[in-house]
């Protein structure tokens, strides 16, 4: 199998979930991966699980430092970016009352500033006719009580697709965002939600969604390959819902 072969991808967030099930499906693809995440020992233990030719770097998505680091070490190591797969974001659940300064500097640093930030970076060493990707998400479709922010920063990294996807057409690299609904991933683990609840409210998540579950990591990973690849070719400046149609009734 080889629709990505030697491409080189860069995917953030990669040490679990949607961007972990990416790397190793652009791994099987013959791609070339670069893994970032902001915890070192759930870098090296992932390394585990890989096969393929990849390198793995230590970056957190809100810093810029950190972003610079990750773009120079892919380049340094493979030279040229082909696909880039802004994946990292939090999502903690906070109530419009309850927002604090902090709370939104966290969220906006890591799920707007960092892509925006890293795509400057990757640009000029970015081939033409490369693949850029964001993972936003359906919840700046519908509101979510509690995801006001999270919301607001999804919504604001699809705003930004939409004039990167002008900007760079004159190099013929293709723009484009998956919007998951609910995925099994250790996101909702980490929305602040209390853990006695968490069996509830993944039911009630489920419900709602007509499939009537949640998505798997490797069905958004799917969707990341066809986007990357010569079979999403004519695609270009979209955002693609995979989430089960909760979004669209």
């Amino acid at each position: 199998m080889s629709k990505l072969k030697n491409k080189v991808a860069v995917i953030t967030g990669a040490n679990s979930g949607i961007g972990l099930a990416t790397a190793k499906l652009y791994l099987k693809e013959g791609a070339k991966v670069v893994l970032s995440g902001r915890r070192q020992e759930a870098l090296d233990e992932v390394t585990k699980e890989l096969e393929g030719d990849f390198i793995t770097v230590l970056a957190d998505a809100g810093k810029p430092e950190d972003n610079k680091k990750l773009i120079e070490a892919a380049v340094s190591h493979y030279g040229n970016i082909d696909v880039l797969f802004l994946n990292a974001g939090i999502a903690p659940v906070t109530p419009a009352a309850d927002v604090t300064e902090e709370h939104y500097d966290n969220v906006f640093n890591i799920n707007v500033k960092g892509p925006i930030l890293t795509v400057k970076e990757a640009l000029p060493s970015m081939n033409d006719g490369g693949s850029i990707l964001f993972t936003t998400s359906i919840v700046h479709k519908k509101g979510f009580d509690g995801l006001g922010v999270y919301s607001a920063s999804k919504g604001a990294l699809r705003a930004y697709s939409r004039v990167l996807t002008s900007e760079v057409k004159p190099r013929g690299i293709r723009v484009n965002s998956i919007a998951p609904g609910p995925i099994e991933t250790p996101l909702y683990g980490k929305m602040g939600f209390p853990e006695e609840n968490l069996d509830e409210i993944s039911k009630g998540f489920a419900s709602a969604v007509p499939l009537g579950r949640f998505g798997k990591s490797e069905e958004i990973a799917n969707a990341a390959l066809f986007l990357a690849s010569d079979e999403g070719s004519y695609v270009n400046g979209a955002e693609l819902e995979i989430d089960g149609g909760i979004s669209q009734i």
